[in-house]
């Protein structure tokens, strides 16, 4: 029976387009009890570094009206301890894992990725060059074309893995970042990240996250990752992921018709943790309800 959820993003092939979102679905395993993880299209893991990592201090988190603040600051158990404890477990689970890779340098980048071609069941690595919750690496490579392209070449050259580069709203021109990221060897780009923002605390007046400042996901920046993946989409020719505040199916079609390929379902993890299930039954019953396909939808939005 043909699979009509299949979607192939470059060299990456996954049996549907629904995935989930680093940083809110921890290592794949704390989900394994409430839900198949084998079911839905990918898990992009935990930001992973090659040593361990403390993250910020708290609070971490904390809500906005439709949506949250989050100052992890990429908080990991480090690459050996994930590839130890966590990848058998998400190998005996069927689980499609990409990796999300986090480093400091574009050497760091590399030297990391190298590590993860001898590791069994990592389907693409995702290289995170756009957290705003780090003092070094993360965002500061991913706000103009050359870093950015600088840390992808460094990448494609250390591993034969599909790789895919997560791009910043921050930007100073997201368009010219993905041109950049794309001629240096990336194979899909995925976005958005989170953007910076900020709460206060009116009675103590102080910051409501440890650290003052955190990335804002959620409902609330839909419109603006929906633009967003639709300029990318003018700009380059490799398949794009989109993300950013995605609840529903009307959410997901949203993505497809701006121009992505496939989805990853970020903070909704955290309010209802089989959304990504779900939206796999909804999106395969609306696609044979309608007889097509995703790819059929895929940056179809009709302009004015």
């Amino acid at each position: 029976m043909t699979n009509v959820l299949e979607t192939v993003l470059g060299p990456l092939t996954l049996k549907n387009p629904i995935l989930v979102a680093s940083g809110t679905f921890g290592y794949g395993v704390e989900y394994s009890d409430v839900m198949d993880i084998s079911s839905i299209g990918g898990i992009s893991v935990k930001g992973i570094s090659l040593q361990p990592r403390p993250g910020n201090p708290p609070p971490r988190m904390c809500e906005t009206p439709s949506g949250m603040l989050n100052s992890i600051g990429l908080a990991n158990v480090g690459f050996d301890v994930f590839v130890t404890r966590m990848m058998p477990k998400l190998r005996e689970q069927g689980a499609t894992v990409i990796a999300n890779a986090y480093g400091t340098s574009a050497d760091e980048f590399a030297e990391l990725c190298r590590k993860f071609n001898d590791v069994e069941g990592i389907a693409a690595i995702e290289v995170n060059i756009s957290c705003p919750n780090v003092k070094s690496g993360g965002i500061h490579f991913g706000v103009s074309g050359k870093p950015a392209a600088e840390v992808t070449e460094a990448v494609r050259k250390a591993t034969a893995l599909p790789v895919i580069v997560k791009l910043s709203p921050e930007a100073f021109d997201i368009k010219e970042v993905a041109r950049a990221v794309e001629a240096a060897g990336a194979d899909s780009v995925s976005l958005i990240n989170t953007f910076r923002g900020m709460s206060i605390d009116v009675n103590t007046r102080k910051p409501r996250l440890g650290v003052g400042f955190g990335g804002l996901s959620g409902p609330a920046v839909r419109p603006l990752a929906v633009r967003m993946v639709y300029d990318v989409a003018q700009a380059v020719r490799i398949p794009i992921i989109g993300m950013g505040g995605i609840t529903c199916l009307r959410d997901v079609l949203e993505f497809f018709l701006a121009g992505a390929s496939a989805v990853q379902v970020g903070t909704a993890n955290f309010s209802n943790p089989t959304v990504a299930v779900e939206l796999v039954r909804d999106l395969e019953q609306y696609c044979e309800r309608n007889g097509v396909k995703p790819f059929d939808l895929v940056g179809k939005v009709q302009m004015p």
